[in-house]
């Protein structure tokens, strides 16, 4: 993957009302970071919103099933999501892509802050 897709840049772009929100490649795919911490990740082209004990529910309610991929042993499932709307609609997209952004920092908070220069 030498650049980004235009799938990528666009989610981007839609994005950063958020902050600055940069995408980089990952595993194949790409991850969505906001202050250092990823948020959300697109793989084959969908885009998957974090989510954790605090937040899962809302995404679940919808029907809405984590991504999963297929590794030795079995498949993998991660506690990232589909939005449940089109990700054509900035600000709801936005508002989704928040909740990602807060379960990172859920996340991050619950590691403590050994290693990070901010919290």
């Amino acid at each position: 993957m030498a650049g980004k897709n235009e799938f990528v840049e666009y989610l981007t772009e839609q994005l950063q009302p958020l902050g600055e929100v940069r995408a980089r490649a990952r595993f194949g795919g790409w991850g969505f970071y906001l202050d250092g911490r990823m948020f959300a990740l697109v793989a084959e082209d969908v885009f998957y919103i974090k989510a954790d004990a605090a937040n899962r529910e809302e995404f679940t309610r919808h029907g809405l099933e984590p991504f999963r991929y297929e590794m030795k042993g079995g498949i993998k499932e991660m506690s990232y999501f589909q939005p449940p709307t089109a990700v054509d609609d900035g600000e709801v997209l936005c508002a989704w892509a928040r909740k990602g952004v807060e379960a990172a920092a859920r996340a991050t908070a619950g590691k403590g802050t050994k290693g990070r220069g901010h919290g």
